[in-house]
Order: structure tokens, then sequence, then C-alpha cells
């Protein structure tokens, strides 16, 4: 075999190689992702503080594995482990600090599914989906499982004022339980409520503000 052909394989060699490792850097940044939205939406408040830990500790590691790897290999130097050292310190940072994928989780889902919680609320005045109390107030469980407009089951919290005819619905955004503060995103056109909304946003306008007219985002209960 001559040289020539011998660089020609060798080079072929290395591009399929890197071409596998750049796949499996794709790969878990795709899953990721995945498992993120799969948090938000599906997993349990309790698990989700273990999974959280482990995904904390497992990105922290490797990427510190790959910062050591990039010191160590200073003098020839590739661009794709540049690439994997600022990928598994981001992931770090996000899982770490999961408020931050999980704000842009939120704001997403608000602008794709706010007709859709619109129709939900008109459908509730409607009497079209009811609850199972005698006073119809409480959860009402909606007629469908996807999309996914309130987490933790696709149920909302429904207080109808007839003294007003108004109606205030609660859709969850994250779930807690016992006392541990929620987050929700809550319609309202009574009047009362409204106000108490307000004053929650004047109290702590950091983690509660307006979304549009008679829509609000709340973190905890009001």
């Amino acid at each position: 075999m001559s040289n020539k052909s011998y660089y020609i394989m060798s080079c072929s060699q290395l591009k399929r190689t890197s071409s596998i490792k750049k796949k499996t850097l794709i790969w878990i940044i795709v899953i990721w992702i995945l498992i993120t939205l799969i948090n938000f939406y599906y997993t349990n408040f309790f698990i989700l503080a273990f999974i959280w830990l482990g995904m904390s500790l497992i990105f922290g590691i490797v990427a510190l594995f790959q910062i050591v790897k990039l010191i160590s290999e200073r003098k020839n130097l590739t661009k794709f482990r540049v690439l994997k050292v600022i990928v598994f310190i981001l992931l770090f940072i996000l899982t770490f600090h999961r408020k931050i994928p999980n704000g842009i989780i939120e704001k997403t889902d608000w602008t794709i599914l706010k007709n859709k919680r619109t129709e939900i609320v008109q459908q509730i005045k409607r009497n079209e989906i009811k609850g199972k109390g005698i006073s119809g107030n409480g959860i009402f469980e909606l007629p469908f499982e996807f999309p996914i407009v309130s987490n933790g089951g696709n149920d909302v919290w429904v207080y109808k004022n007839k003294e007003n005819n108004s109606v205030t619905v609660q859709f969850w955004v994250f779930r807690n339980f016992f006392d541990s503060p929620s987050t929700l995103f809550v319609y309202s056109d009574d009047k009362g409520r409204i106000a108490d909304l307000e004053q929650k946003l004047k109290e702590n306008p950091k983690n509660n503000w307006k979304l549009d007219k008679n829509w609000y985002r709340i973190y905890g209960g009001f």
C-alpha cells in the first residue's frame, strides 16, 4: 500500500470517527431536551428532585472531565474538543439552574396554548365542562389528555361567582403538593379576584405578572 493511499484511508477513518462523536453529542442534546420537557409536563415533584440531582452530578462531572482534557490537549487542541467543553458546561448550567429552561418552556407554552385555554374558559362558562361538586366549583377534569394545558393531570380549579356571574379558572404550570407553592396561569373576570391578583403583582412582581386581559401568571396561591 502506498503512502498516499494510507493517508487517504487514515483521513477517511478520522472523519468517520469524528462524525460518530458529533452524532453522539447531538443525541445527548436531543435526549436532554426530551427529559427537560417530560420533567416540565409529567414528572412528579418528588421524583423530579432526584432526577435534577442525578443529572446535575452527571453533567458536572462530564464537564469537569472535558475541561481537564482541554487543558491536557492545549498544545494540539481541536475545535471539537472546545465544542464539547462548551456543550457540557451549558448542559450543566441549564440543568442545575432549571428555572432558565423552565422559563423558556413556560413562555412558549403560554404563547402556543393561549387560545386553547381561552376556549376552555368559555366552555366552562357555558357549562360544557363541569366539575364533580354540587356547588359547581372546585376541580374540573378536562375531557382530553393532550395537549397538556394544566400540568399534573389536565384538570383545572374553577370558582364561579353566582352573584355577578363571573368565573375564575386556574391552570397549573408547575404543580407542587402540600404547602409548597405552585405556579399558575389564572383567568378571572371577577372584580374581587382581579383585585387579589393585582395585589399579588405588587407584592412580588418578580414571580407574578399580567399575561393579557384577565390573564395572570401567579406563583403560589392568592
